[in-house]
C-alpha cells in the first residue's frame, strides 16, 4: 500500500471535482501531511484536506478530509472529522440534514456516522474504538474519537473498492466545500458517489397490491402530488373489486359512514328513516356477492376516527380468524368479523399540519405504505423543477420535514408556461406558508433563489 500513491489520487480527484489547486488565492484546501517515519512507526500517521483557511500544522478548525494510513498491510481508516480546535466556520454547515445524509450512503456495516455532525462531545462506539481491525491505531483513534462524524474501513486503498471508497469521500468533501463549478465537476462527483447511492426500483402498484392481499387494511401516506389515491384505485381495479369511495373531513360522523337515522326529505311531512353508510354498503356487498370488495377512504385522518369509527374499530384485525364478540352495525346487522374479501385503503396527507394523528391502536390494525416524490417518465414531466426542490429537501429539510416535499404531480405541465404558473400558484404558496409556519428556515434563501430564478418571484416581497 502506497501513501505516497494515494496522497496523489486525492489530490487528482479534488481537481477533477472542481478543487482549483493552482489558484493564486482562495485556495481549495489546505493539505495536511502527517506520515513520516516516526508517524508511522507510533500508527499515529494521517493526512488529507483541511480548511482553506487554516495553517499546515497545528490545530484546526473545522471539517476535514482525514485519511489513517499504515505501512504494515492494514485496515486504513477513511474519515470525515473535525478540527481539534471545534468549529470556526462550518458550524452551520454541521447542522444541515443534508451533509449527514451524503455521508451516511458511505459507510456500511464496518464504518460508522454520527447522528447529529455538530456533536464534538459524543465518542466513537465501542464498536468502532473497539474493532479488532482498527488496533494498530486504537491510539490515534482514541485521541480524535469525539471529533470523527464519519469513518470507513478500508482494507486496501489501491484495490478498485479502496479507490471508489475514497474518491465518493473526496467526492462528499467536493460538495460541502462547494468546489464544483460547472457540469463536469457536478457529473464526475455524482459518478463517484453513484455506487454507494441504494437504488431502489420502486414499484408501488406491485408493493402495495402484496400488501394489501397480506394485510387487508392499508393506509397509503405520502405528501400533496404522491399519487396517494391514484394508486389506491389502481390497486383496487388490479384486485378486479367492486369499488366504494368516500372521502373524510372534519364534520364527518359515524352517521355518515356506518348507519344513522337522518329526516326523510322525500316527504311533504317531517319524518326520519334509518340510512346505511357507505361502510356498511361495501360490508353487505362484500357478504352477498363473495367478489373482491374495496373500500376505499380519502383521507383518512381528516375526521375524528374514534367517533366516525366507533364499535368497528375492533374489526380491523386482518388475521382475527373468530371473535367472542358480536358487533351491532345497524338493528338487522351484527358482525364478528370482516369478510375476507373486504379490503380497505386509505389515504393520508403527511404535510397536512392540521390533521388529526392517527392513535397507536388504529396504527397497529393497518399496513402503512408510503410514497415518496421520485422522477417519473413522461413527456409533460419537468424534471429540472423536481430536481431542484428536491435537491433543497434533501439538504436543509429535518427528518420531519421531508414529508412536505411536493410530490411529482406538481411538476407536471403541457408547457413551460403552465410549469411556471404551477411554481408560482401552487408550490410558491405552498413553501411560504411552511416558512411561514416555521418550517424549512434554514433553505429559505435557497428557495428565494429558485423562485426567483424560475419566476422572477421573491419570498420576501
Amino acid at each position: 500500500m502506497s501513501i505516497d500513491t494515494t496522497k496523489k489520487f486525492i489530490e487528482d480527484e479534488a481537481k477533477r471535482f472542481g478543487a482549483k489547486i493552482d489558484a493564486e488565492f482562495n485556495k481549495p484546501y489546505v493539505l495536511r501531511n502527517n506520515t513520516g517515519e516516526e508517524a508511522l512507526k507510533d500508527n499515529g500517521a494521517y493526512f488529507g484536506f483541511i480548511h482553506p483557511d487554516e495553517e499546515v500544522s497545528g490545530p484546526f478548525h473545522d471539517f476535514s478530509l482525514t485519511i489513517f494510513p499504515n505501512n504494515q498491510d492494514k485496515a486504513w481508516l477513511v474519515c470525515l472529522g473535525i478540527g481539534s480546535n471545534g468549529f470556526k466556520n462550518d458550524y452551520e454547515l454541521a447542522t444541515f440534514p443534508g451533509l449527514r445524509r451524503l455521508f451516511s450512503k458511505l459507510v456500511d456495516e464496518r464504518g460508522f456516522c454520527k447522528g447529529d455532525f455538530s456533536d464534538i462531545e459524543t465518542s466513537l462506539p465501542k464498536a468502532v474504538a473497539g474493532n479488532p481491525e482498527l488496533q494498530h491505531i486504537k491510539n490515534t483513534i482514541k485521541t480524535y474519537s469525539k471529533v470523527l462524524p464519519v469513518c470507513q474501513i478500508v482494507d486496501d486503498p489501491e484495490s478498485d473498492t479502496g479507490k471508489k471508497i475514497i474518491s465518493a469521500f473526496v467526492a462528499g468533501y467536493a460538495e460541502l466545500r462547494e468546489w464544483p463549478t460547472n457540469n463536469t465537476h457536478r457529473k464526475a462527483i455524482s459518478d463517484a458517489l453513484l455506487p454507494f447511492v441504494k437504488q431502489q426500483q420502486y414499484d408501488d402498484e406491485k408493493e402495495a397490491l402484496s400488501l394489501l392481499k397480506e394485510r387487508k387494511y392499508v393506509i397509503v401516506q405520502g405528501a400533496p402530488g404522491t399519487g396517494k389515491t391514484r394508486l389506491a384505485k389502481i390497486i383496487a381495479d388490479k384486485l378486479k373489486a367492486k369499488i366504494f369511495f368516500t372521502q373524510f373531513h372534519a364534520e364527518t360522523s359515524y352517521s355518515d359512514f356506518i348507519y344513522g337515522i337522518r329526516p326523510n326529505l322525500k316527504q311533504n311531512s317531517l319524518s326520519y328513516a334509518a340510512e346505511n353508510g357507505i361502510f356498511v354498503e361495501a360490508l353487505k356487498h362484500a357478504v352477498d356477492s363473495k367478489e373482491p370488495t374495496v373500500l376505499i377512504i380519502d383521507e383518512i385522518n381528516r375526521a375524528n376516527l374514534s367517533n366516525v369509527l366507533g364499535p368497528i374499530f375492533y374489526l380491523f384485525e386482518h388475521k382475527q380468524d373468530i371473535s367472542n364478540v358480536q358487533i351491532d352495525i345497524t338493528p338487522e346487522l351484527k358482525v364478528d368479523k370482516m369478510p375476507e374479501n373486504l379490503f380497505v385503503i386509505a389515504t393520508m396527507n403527511t404535510a397536512d399540519r392540521s390533521l388529526a394523528v392517527v392513535d397507536f391502536a388504529l396504527r397497529r390494525r393497518f399496513a402503512w405504505y408510503t410514497l415518496i416524490p421520485r422522477m417519473i417518465s413522461s413527456d409533460q414531466f419537468y424534471p429540472e423543477d423536481f430536481n431542484e426542490i428536491h435537491r433543497i429537501f434533501d439538504w436543509y429539510a429535518k427528518s420531519n420535514e421531508l414529508s412536505l416535499q411536493p410530490g411529482q404531480g406538481y411538476f407536471l405541465a403541457a408547457s413551460d408556461d403552465e410549469m411556471k404558473k404551477r411554481i408560482r400558484y401552487e408550490i410558491y404558496p405552498l413553501v411560504r406558508e411552511y416558512l411561514q409556519e416555521g418550517l424549512l428556515s434554514s433553505a429559505k434563501e435557497e428557495f428565494n433563489k429558485y423562485f426567483m430564478t424560475r419566476i422572477s418571484l421573491s419570498l420576501f416581497e
